[in-house]
């Protein structure tokens, strides 16, 4: 018989593509989940996978399997996730997930938060980009996620949170200049993080410039990384104001607002839409909200002038009594 547990176990192995990782995964040893597959594929009397030495390939039964596998291993959780919704405070297990951009500036304000008003949560933080928190929403690896917005998939449900505007980084010597526009901007050395950053594909289309054909394009994995690139003169880039406390206090640069149409960006809150918690993921979609106002007031984000500000440690007096 087909039991849950050789379900889970061969959705990880079709989702890692690997004996050690799917384990891993699993909390189990590798030779236990191979004989979980194993029983699966004597249960169903045909092959699931291909095996040789060095990797895995899913039969063309494989594949198909998998996919139905992910499909009844979501409704499963869905019916755990239906008692859970019934009860006036959230409990259990809660795998939330943030994307690059927003996670260091606001995940463990939330995660204290979520603590103290959900204290039976077992809270499962992750970090990724859109792409992969997509993804693991879809497949059912991930309950919710604060992303950039709007999303494109049908079978997710978004909950805007709040806006907020880019702004330009650039230069010590630079502070005086007037900001320059988004068509001076895409002429520009602009700096810009790797592919499958939401962030990177918003600050291309503010210039107007397709993905990939950037003047000299230098990327970076982090916005510490590109504001450091910035500030060794290799460059301008663009941050969301909530990293300018964080990214500019120890490093040299100006900061200063676009023109108008500034550049600006949506964050939401999703999850599936057949996700039961919907109520109890607006309560967190507030909290989340909560933090990010008091991070803007806290720091002063929200309070960088028209006029450029002088970043790094002689930072203007609007930034320096909020850092």
């Amino acid at each position: 018989m087909i039991s849950i547990r050789h379900l889970r176990y061969f959705a990880a192995l079709a989702q890692h593509r690997h004996f050690g990782r799917a384990a891993d995964a699993c909390a189990i040893s590798q030779p236990a989940l191979s004989l979980q597959i194993k029983d699966l594929e004597e249960v169903l009397g045909a092959q699931l996978v291909e095996r040789d030495r060095r990797q895995i390939r899913l039969t063309g039964l494989g594949e198909a399997f998998a996919g139905r596998a992910q499909h009844i291993l979501r409704a499963v959780d869905e019916l755990a996730d239906l008692a859970r919704a019934s009860s006036p405070s959230l409990g259990g297990r809660l795998r939330i997930g943030m994307i690059p951009t927003v996670a260091p500036y606001l995940l463990p304000a939330v995660i204290r938060r979520l603590a103290e008003r959900f204290p039976a949560v077992d809270l499962r933080p992750r970090e990724a980009v859109t792409g992969k928190l997509t993804e693991d929403l879809i497949s059912g690896s991930l309950d919710v996620a604060v992303m950039a917005l709007p999303v494109s998939e049908p079978s997710l449900q978004d909950h805007p949170l709040f806006d907020e505007e880019f702004v330009l980084v650039r230069a010590p010597a630079d502070r005086h200049k007037p900001p320059p526009s988004a068509e001076s901007l895409g002429a520009m050395r602009l700096l810009l993080l790797e592919e499958g950053h939401c962030f990177r594909d918003q600050a291309l289309a503010f210039c107007d410039m397709a993905p990939g054909l950037s003047q000299d394009p230098m990327e970076g994995s982090s916005l510490a990384t590109l504001v450091r690139m910035v500030g060794a003169g290799m460059g301008v880039t663009l941050i969301p104001e909530m990293a300018v406390a964080s990214e500019t206090s120890a490093v040299e640069v100006s900061i200063a607002r676009l023109a108008e149409p500034r550049p600006r960006r949506s964050i939401g809150l999703v999850w599936r839409k057949t996700n039961p918690l919907s109520e109890h993921f607006v309560q967190i979609g507030e909290i989340v909200r909560q933090e990010h106002d008091l991070l803007r007031h806290h720091r002063g984000a929200a309070r960088i002038p028209d006029a450029q500000l002088r970043g790094g440690p002689g930072i203007s007096d609007d930034l320096a009594g909020h850092a």
